[in-house]
């Protein structure tokens, strides 16, 4: 573990800050280090002496600044791709791939379980794979959920539309019912109580 890591809990809001400060770039990395020793300094003052820890020094802050652009750069990275392929694919491509992809992890999992054998997995392994199934379960059912709310959204806009352009070109609506029926598959709900 790093130094930083090393933190007592109660360090959680200065670590919380710094890296928030780091993010944002406003200020140097020295900067941000001088008044984040100050606060815990600080922590220590306050707790008189029940709370035992090293204060990091620079470099152990600089390789945590390090880290922390790393990972961001790389979930910068992730969203821009993320909305790259979103923008390519309809709700239905990704609501198929995020079936493909739950599938596969599930695949993954009974691989990892049958290769275990007799060895069997630790407790902390045993956990990661369910966490990883359980994941996959929920992003299948809501890929579900929203393929259904695209379809429910699409249709009443559509509805509506037929009923628009019926009422401008005076169509009947015998005739918006069948343009509906043939978009849709839409029937008019007066038909199944008649």
């Amino acid at each position: 573990m790093s130094a930083i890591e090393q933190l007592p809990s109660a360090c959680d809001p200065v670590i919380a800050w710094a890296a928030g400060e780091l993010r944002s770039r406003d200020r140097t990395q020295k900067e941000i280090y001088e008044d984040f020793f100050l606060q815990l300094q600080e922590i220590q003052r306050q707790s008189h002496g029940e709370l035992d820890f090293a204060i990091p020094s620079f470099s152990a802050f600089n390789r945590y600044a390090i880290k922390l652009a790393t990972l961001t750069r790389r979930l910068e990275d992730t969203r821009a791709i993320a909305a790259s392929i979103a923008e390519k694919f309809d709700a239905e491509a990704s609501d198929d791939l995020t079936l493909i992809a739950a599938e596969a992890i599930k695949t993954l999992v009974f691989e990892v379980l049958t290769d275990a054998g007799e060895s069997g997995l630790d407790p902390k392994g045993a956990l990661n794979l369910a966490g990883a199934l359980r994941a996959a379960a929920q992003a299948q059912g809501v890929s579900t959920q929203r393929r259904q709310k695209v379809e429910q959204d699409f249709a009443k806009r559509a509805e509506k539309a037929v009923d628009r352009v019926a009422k401008v070109k005076g169509l009947t609506s015998d005739t918006a019912d069948a343009i509906k029926a043939q978009i849709l598959g839409v029937t008019n709900k007066c038909e199944g109580s008649a």
